[in-house]
């Protein structure tokens, strides 16, 4: 069955996709309220007529449907999140690559932004109060990145942790969701903006009314490549508190430590333009200070995981470094500009042949180039989000949503998917909850007798021991939350109850 496309004149909440029951239409039929996404399918809905591409709205009177595949690709962005973040330490082969290279962990943000991105064309796409959706954009772009910064910025210290608080001088202020809301504003704005008032009624007609937003994505990329080749890095210090200095010590102090760069296009940890651009807005102090070059063999000795410091390391191993800086959140911004346009795909094309095939071919030629810009020396980076890895996700994205959307919304194979699609109706509150660790540091305060017998600690501890393996247990542990939250976000959904900024 062809998916239909109901678009409100506004934006809708950044990563919610659901609408609450409205009136009834005056034809006798259940109508949903339309907050600028997919809605819901009726199955005893009329078949559409099919058409390759459409030049007129959505009549009213049409069947309201949600494309299942989107909500079933968030919740596996969820779902993946929380398995990386909570059993990379114990299965380091699935964390994040230490610098250059990609893991499993390495595709979870441009999949988030990937999802925006699709959310943004079929929110935004037929706005026709500029002013009032501009402002609606601005709001929300505000709401998660001080979300982000509440969550992310270093108040929460998580689970393990029995304190909260935040020393605004050390303050983080970046983050992933700070990341997600600059990638929504530019994605969300171009929508708004630079979409031109041009009916779609064949592919000349498709590129001419949004040409202009892939000249946006193309100067962003440029400039990027720009300033991390051509920025010049010069040496740099860092604080970092004294090898003899502890707690109980009176005049315990901090040291300088001086990173000798001079270098210009230079990629490594130390020296490239990423972090030259985030000292210097931002200050060393409020970067995040556990950085994931410090898991290279330069700097630990149980690399690719944590550990101590080899003999003779340098010095830059215990400096700071925003994976999510200002620099390569520009060039993340570019993911959600490709899931902009399969979501324009979504609004034209009703054939679901030619939707894969569009999907399919443009995600192949991304990680074609891919294939030459690593050929002509752009290494894969997460940290530096570079050119590259930009292009090999964006083709990984597209080809995982054109798979999901096979099966979900062409064959209907919704069973074994219904969990993640839960989870993906409430992706945000997941995220906070689960990913940020709100909920289990919350938990953990309730214990017996001593504040390890929680009961977080405790069920990791006994699944460690029936299966004889920390590494199994805590995957199985891991595992376990995520059928938790797929579970909680069910029972959400048919309270009705869902999260929105």
């Amino acid at each position: 069955m062809d998916s239909i496309v109901v678009i409100s004149e506004n934006c809708a909440p950044l990563l919610s996709s659901v609408s609450r029951p409205a009136s009834n239409n005056s034809d006798g039929g259940d109508a949903l309220a339309v907050d600028g996404e997919i809605l819901p399918e009726h199955d005893s809905a009329p078949l559409p007529a099919p058409a390759t591409f459409i030049a007129h709205p959505v009549k009213p009177n049409a069947p309201n449907q949600r494309l299942a595949s989107l909500d079933v690709f968030r919740g596996l962005t969820v779902a993946l999140m929380i398995l990386v973040d909570d059993a990379g330490g114990a299965v380091p082969a699935i964390n994040h690559s230490p610098w250059f290279g990609v893991t499993l962990a390495d595709f979870v943000m441009p999949f988030f932004l990937f999802g925006v991105g699709v959310s943004i064309a079929l929110a935004c796409g037929k706005a026709s109060n500029k002013l009032a959706a501009t402002r609606k954009i601005i709001i929300r772009t505000f709401k998660l990145f001080s979300l982000g910064v509440l969550m992310q910025g270093g108040y929460f210290h998580g689970r393990n942790h029995w304190t909260y608080g935040v020393d605004i001088d050390h303050i983080r202020w970046l983050g992933v969701l700070q990341r997600i809301s600059i990638g929504y504003f530019l994605g969300a704005i171009s929508e708004v903006w630079l979409a031109r008032n041009v009916p779609v009624d064949s592919p000349m007609s498709f590129m001419k009314k949004y040409y202009v937003q892939w000249i946006v994505a193309i100067l962003l990329s440029a400039m990027y490549v720009a300033l991390l080749l051509g920025l010049y890095v010069p040496n740099w210090e860092f604080e970092v508190l004294s090898s003899n200095s502890t707690v109980s010590t009176a005049n315990y102090g901090l040291q300088f430590k001086t990173v000798h760069c001079g270098y210009r296009g230079n990629l490594s940890p130390p020296c490239n333009a990423v972090g030259f651009v985030d000292r210097q807005i931002l200050g060393g102090k409020h970067l995040y200070h556990n950085p994931v070059y410090k898991r290279t063999k330069e700097c630990s000795i149980n690399s690719p995981d944590y550990g101590p410091l080899p003999p003779n390391s340098p010095e830059w191993c215990l400096a700071p470094f925003d994976p999510e800086g200002i620099l390569s959140s520009v060039m993340a911004a570019v993911t959600c500009f490709t899931g902009i346009q399969v979501g324009h795909v979504i609004m034209h094309i009703k054939s679901h042949v030619k939707r894969i095939l569009f999907w399919v071919v443009s995600s192949l030629v991304f990680l074609l180039f891919a294939c030459v810009l690593v050929v002509l020396g752009m290494p894969l980076s997460k940290p530096l989000y570079t050119l590259s890895y930009m292009f090999l996700t964006a083709g990984a994205s597209g080809l995982a949503l054109s798979f999901i959307y096979y099966l979900v919304d062409v064959k209907h194979i919704r069973k074994p998917s219904l969990l993640l699609q839960w989870m993906g109706m409430n992706a945000l509150l997941v995220y906070v909850l689960a990913a940020c660790e709100l909920f289990p540091a919350a938990l953990q305060g309730f214990y017996w007798r001593s504040p390890s017998n929680n009961l977080v600690n405790l069920t990791e501890s006994y699944l460690q021991s029936l299966l004889r393996s920390e590494r199994w247990g805590t995957l199985a542990f891991v595992l376990l939350q995520i059928l938790f939250w797929c579970l909680v976000s069910g029972f959400l959904h048919l309270k009705g109850i869902y999260f929105k900024l």
